[in-house]
């Protein structure tokens, strides 16, 4: 995966530069030519393949952790709820949203907005994987604290005082054969173009560069949990 991971930030990085010049040599022909223009159309399609291809280069580079973030002192209250109204908007009212948020703060050193992303990516697949009738997502946020005997099972993650994020929902499952795959990028199991396969490969690579862990556990037809651990 480190191999991958280099070799994808170089490969990134090159693309970024490729994929500039033509951004911005589109925009100046858009203004060059009249609004009423009928290749105006041609080129703003051009311009939306184009941020597409950027957002892509962004999650490439996190993946591989070329891109480094400032972190700072946080609440992750704050961020959760920012998420979790977001979320609302965006999935069909028929997924009831459970909110279990510790009344205590829970206080991390990083990235705001790389956990912003990690718990979007999380709930959006979680939504995916439920019919919408009768289905609950839910949401824990809360401190806890890892023995020596705990953390043998996570590489690089020491003992101490967490904050663990859950994400829950009752949706089909992941199946036995694909659940130790779900972290690859490129992988998915949705069909074509409706993921790219780097959401949650993504979100382990911000995990991982917050010094945390991410763990899933699920059985078919008996839905998903997502543990996040931010010491």
């Amino acid at each position: 995966m480190e191999a991958i991971g280099t070799l994808a930030g170089g490969v990134a990085h090159d693309f970024n530069n490729i994929l500039s010049p033509i951004l911005i040599q589109t925009e100046l022909a858009k203004l060059s030519l009249p609004q009423d223009h009928a290749v105006q159309e041609n080129l703003d399609e051009v311009l939306k393949a184009g941020h597409r291809a950027a957002d892509l280069v962004k999650h490439i580079l996190t993946f591989s952790r070329q891109e480094k973030q400032k972190h700072v002192i946080f609440d992750m209250r704050g961020t959760v709820k920012e998420v979790l109204m977001l979320i609302r908007a965006t999935i069909p009212s028929s997924i009831e949203i459970v909110q279990r948020i510790s009344t205590e703060p829970a206080t991390i050193t990083g990235d705001p907005t790389g956990i912003h992303e990690v718990l979007m990516n999380l709930c959006s697949n979680a939504a995916q994987a439920m019919d919408e009738m009768g289905s609950v997502l839910q949401v824990e946020l809360r401190e806890v604290e890892l023995d020596r005997e705990f953390v043998k099972e996570l590489p690089g993650v020491s003992p101490g005082s967490y904050v663990r994020l859950s994400v829950s929902d009752t949706g089909h499952g992941i199946p036995q054969e694909v659940i130790g795959r779900i972290f690859d990028p490129y992988f998915t199991t949705k069909e074509v173009g409706k993921g790219t396969g780097m959401g949650l490969a993504v979100a382990n690579g911000v995990v991982r560069e917050h010094g945390g862990a991410i763990t899933v556990y699920s059985e078919p037809g008996q839905g998903t949990t997502f543990h996040v651990l931010f010491p």
